[in-house]
């Protein structure tokens, strides 16, 4: 007997101004090729960033704004969520130290939430309650870049097992490799990997085995392959272009995911305007598999779908969010299958990842 498809829960985080509603849930049926809205939701401003928490059925929401309450800060929203219904409401709303948040993540008990602040340079640890809402500001680290560089903390989260905690600093060209100390809620440095001086390492993701982590560089352009160590180290293995051959416009990177079977990673180039494949060797360093036009312009998040069959494009500037199939055989993404008009899609996630 064939089963119907359901179609798959989409959150999408937005760009919006005060008063709108900024994040939204979207049904995605993908053997009709259809999106249908579900509800939309107002989790501040410019919540531009989120985790889910299964275990909390909450979302946690980076507000990407500069100043709170006319101090220098982001902002962070709770919502408890009843995903089944399409509801939710706000529990918490909190500033966070510096400004400018980009990134926010969850650690593995579901304790702690992970911030990247951009804008400031810095990053924090908020403390969970027992009902899994943010209580207090338990760490915020600030870094001084050498003259004439300026952090910029991208990503922050935990990396295989959650042994440790690693961040991406886009400014100053390394990787942070951190302890949790959760008696303390303080970040404790263990490490740094260096990149090539204007490489901006910007997201990463690891190989299912945890053995490696791809990381995606902004103003390279190029893709960096780490060999991580028992203990969390990190050693670099290669540096690719993530561009084609004889290009010579403006691009910048943003996002990367690894395919669901490990074998592929995929990487976005605003700019370009495309989805870049990489294949994974045994030796876990990639080649070039292909390029794929992203139907949008500037790729600025994008996610695959549970089965691992789609992968879904957030379009920042052309306002819009693209299905692209992958080919099973050649883990390239075909051009854009159906798409979706949305204001600014800027994080997408599906709930039930």
């Amino acid at each position: 007997a064939t089963t119907k498809s359901q179609p798959a829960r989409l959150l999408v985080g937005k760009y919006a101004d005060p008063g709108e509603k900024g994040l939204q849930i979207v049904d995605v049926d993908f053997t009709k090729g259809t999106f249908t809205p579900v509800a939309e939701w107002d989790a501040g401003n410019n919540p531009s960033y989120f985790c889910i928490s299964k275990k909390w059925n909450m979302i946690y929401a980076i507000n990407e704004v500069g100043r709170v309450g006319g101090k220098r800060a982001g902002g962070l929203t709770a919502l408890k969520v009843e995903i089944s219904k399409g509801t939710a409401g706000k529990i918490k709303e909190m500033a966070v130290p510096n400004g400018g948040p980009c990134f926010i993540s969850l650690s593995p008990m579901e304790d702690f939430l992970f911030i990247a602040n951009y804008g400031g340079g810095s990053v924090a640890v908020v403390k969970l309650d027992a009902g899994g809402v943010p209580s207090q500001v338990t760490d915020s680290i600030i870094f001084k870049g050498e003259e004439g560089t300026r952090s910029h903390a991208h990503m922050i989260a935990p990396g295989p097992g959650g042994k440790k905690i690693y961040l991406t600093d886009l400014g100053l060209d390394r990787i942070a490799i951190y302890d949790l100390d959760r008696a303390s809620g303080k970040l404790v440095n263990t490490g740094y990997a260096k990149l090539t001086k204007g490489s901006g390492p910007r997201h990463f993701t690891f190989s299912n085995d945890g053995s490696k982590m791809y990381v995606i560089n902004e103003l390279g352009s190029t893709m960096t392959v780490f060999n991580v160590s028992k203990n969390g180290d990190l050693a670099e293995l290669q540096t690719i272009s993530t561009l084609p051959e004889g290009f010579t416009g403006k691009s910048f990177c943003a996002d990367i995911h690894m395919s669901k079977n490990g074998k592929f990673v995929y990487g976005s180039n605003r700019g370009h305007n495309s989805i870049v494949t990489f294949k994974t060797g045994p030796d876990g360093k990639v080649a070039l598999a292909g390029f794929t036009s992203c139907g949008g312009e500037w790729p600025r998040n994008f996610t695959l779908d549970p089965s691992g069959k789609y992968l879904l494009v957030g379009n920042q500037n052309s306002n819009d969010i693209t299905v692209l199939k992958i080919n099973p055989k050649t883990g390239i993404p075909a051009e854009a299958a159906f798409r979706f008009k949305t204001k600014s899609p800027v994080c997408l996630k599906f709930y039930g990842k």
